[in-house]
């Protein structure tokens, strides 16, 4: 307990700070990094030929579907081709088309679904050249959309900013600073970096074994930090060589934690419009700003419930084994590493599914029934913290909905962040919404309605279904976390996880952009008696109950089929 406690104290520590850093990035305003970065941002711009001219919203999305579209084809033909010789000591052969489509959409995405093993799957050339590259320009896509957003929401512009500013900007002065220092943290606990072959050594049964080497501590890093997921190994972050001990086991939790918590600082600075002042009328010291409270304690409630529920039901252990003789006092341990513990690994997968980072240190697949609904519920809301701007984003989406739920209900003008909410935004913000539960729903049933989809269920009944569910859930979240267990490297798989993953990310930003490319033009409304308070106590409880009430009505007949059927037959 002390270490969730721990873990947690050092998360809201950090994010503070780092977010009103996120927030000078985001607003172009001087940092003091900038004598440094502002040189190696205008390199980039001139070698790349950069024009700094603001977009719309419309120019902005084009921008960056025309950028990842690109990065897709060039990782694509890399993959195809990682068979050449070059940076590739280990003699690994192409990929096959399928498998090659759904893991340059999966990382480009910033989904990170693997349906390879890495050390066994991918040359160091795709590691570094496709992997790591993408886990970079993925999650600054992310951010870079979701500030934009922002910035449109805040209404102090009539343009969105420039998407190659803001995707060079984020790598330069966040992600590749803060992956340096954690590398290296990661690399003087033991992870490996290096471009070595493959080390093959006698066990002492007298049998041969092959260790992993490569490009290690620098994936790690990045894929915690951008909330990326995957893996240099199959095994993930279970394996003693990407998460050794404890230290990096926290160390990987915080990655993945501080930018996404940070990105909503970041938004309370932005929308801030004067309103966060002391009586006397001088400034008054930001840490979170009032229209961010509501959306931080939503997603901090949620979160805090499903790492209760998760915690308790790994720690109560398996009833057929108890029957069986066999002692739970140490709780479920089934798939998890004896170094970290019930603990770490509850804490461990409810960060990884919350945050929508997808990286795992114990099997998913072996949770208890409740214990594993936890990381399902979390990738079906994807709205507590998620990845990169991701949950922030679309927790605004709710709070739209809720402003207009509840202005109705008191005869109100529905208002948010000082903007009319009229018809277009309130069809924008349903389909943005209901985008997701259809493609998990929908491609879940088509799964269980094909021979193709049956053949890669390896479990009968309820859990088999929890299964499918979950690949789905990972895929339509951009998580790329694995419930295991399917026989998923096929065609039928990855070609459907392939437009999951497409459409669960593009679509939603594009919708997202659009709302905020509308009330961006719109102008401000004057606060009076007939505005409802979005940044108080109740209108954060109206939230909370709008996030659920909707989770129950799309998902709960999926839950109670999988993991709540599963959970009633164990305990029975």
């Amino acid at each position: 307990m002390l270490q969730i406690i721990l873990v947690l104290a050092i998360f809201i520590a950090l994010i503070i700070p780092t977010g009103k850093y996120l927030y000078h990035i985001a607003t172009n305003q001087h940092t003091f990094a900038d004598p440094i970065f502002n040189r190696i941002d205008n390199g980039f711009y001139r070698v790349c030929g950069i024009d700094k001219k603001e977009m719309g919203w419309k120019q902005y999305a084009l921008a960056m579907l025309a950028t990842n579209a690109i990065m897709v084809m060039v990782g694509y033909f890399i993959l195809r081709l990682q068979s050449l010789p070059f940076l590739n000591p280990n003699g690994v052969g192409g990929m096959e088309p399928s498998l090659s489509f759904n893991t340059i959409i999966s990382f480009m995405t910033n989904t990170n679904l693997q349906h390879y093993s890495g050390e066994s799957g991918l040359s160091y050339l795709s590691q570094m050249a496709v992997i790591i590259f993408m886990m970079f320009t993925s999650a600054a896509t992310g951010f870079s959309v979701a500030m934009a957003f922002v910035r449109g929401l805040a209404g102090k512009t009539k343009t969105m900013g420039n998407f190659y500013v803001d995707l060079i900007r984020i790598i330069t002065r966040v992600l590749l600073p803060l992956s340096l220092i954690g590398g290296l943290i990661l690399v003087s606990q033991g992870v490996p970096q290096n471009l070595l072959a493959n080390i093959t050594v006698k066990t002492i049964e007298g049998t041969s074994q092959d260790i992993a080497m490569g490009p290690m501590a620098s994936l790690e890093i990045i894929k915690h930090l951008g909330t990326n997921g995957g893996g240099f190994m199959g095994a993930n972050s279970s394996s003693p060589f990407e998460n050794p001990n404890v230290i990096t086991n926290m160390v990987e939790m915080l990655s993945m934690m501080l930018l996404p918590g940070s990105c909503i600082i970041a938004f309370g600075h932005m929308v801030c419009n004067g309103r966060n002042r002391a009586k006397n009328g001088k400034a008054k010291k930001i840490f979170i700003g009032r229209e961010a409270k509501p959306i931080f304690a939503v997603m901090l409630i949620i979160f805090i419930i499903g790492l209760a529920v998760c915690f308790t039901a790994e720690s109560t252990g398996n009833p057929l084994l108890e029957k069986a003789g066999l002692s739970q006092s140490m709780g479920n341990m089934e798939g998890k590493e004896v170094r970290l513990g019930i603990a770490q690994s509850a804490l461990f997968t409810t960060v990884t599914t919350a945050f929508t980072t997808g990286s795992v240190n114990n099997m998913h697949d072996t949770l208890t029934p409740l214990g594993g609904a936890v990381p399902l519920m979390n990738m079906m809301l994807n709205v507590v913290f998620g990845g990169k701007g991701v949950g922030l984003m679309n927790m605004i989406l709710y709070a739209i909905l809720a402003v207009f739920i509840c202005s109705l209900m008191i005869g109100r003008t529905p208002e948010y962040l000082n903007k009319k909410i009229e018809g277009k935004e309130m069809k924008l913000a349903a389909l943005g919404i209901i985008i997701h539960p259809l493609l998990i729903l929908a491609f879940s049933a088509l799964a269980v309605a094909v021979p193709a989809g049956l053949s890669g269920i390896s479990n009968p009944g309820y859990h088999g279904l929890t299964q499918v569910l979950y690949e789905y859930s990972s895929s339509a979240a951009n998580n790329g976390s694995g419930f295991e267990g399917l026989g998923d490297n096929t065609y039928f798989w990855n070609i459907s996880t392939g437009l999951v993953m497409f459409f669960g990310r593009y679509l939603p930003i594009i919708i997202q952009l659009a709302i905020a490319g509308s009330l961006m033009m719109k102008q401000p409304v004057s606060e009076s008696m007939g505005t409802l308070k979005t940044d108080t106590k109740t209108f954060t409880l109206s939230l909370l109950m709008v996030v659920i009430i909707f989770a129950a009505l799309t998902f709960f007949p999926a839950m109670v089929l999988g993991p709540i059927a599963e959970h009633l037959t164990l305990w029975s």
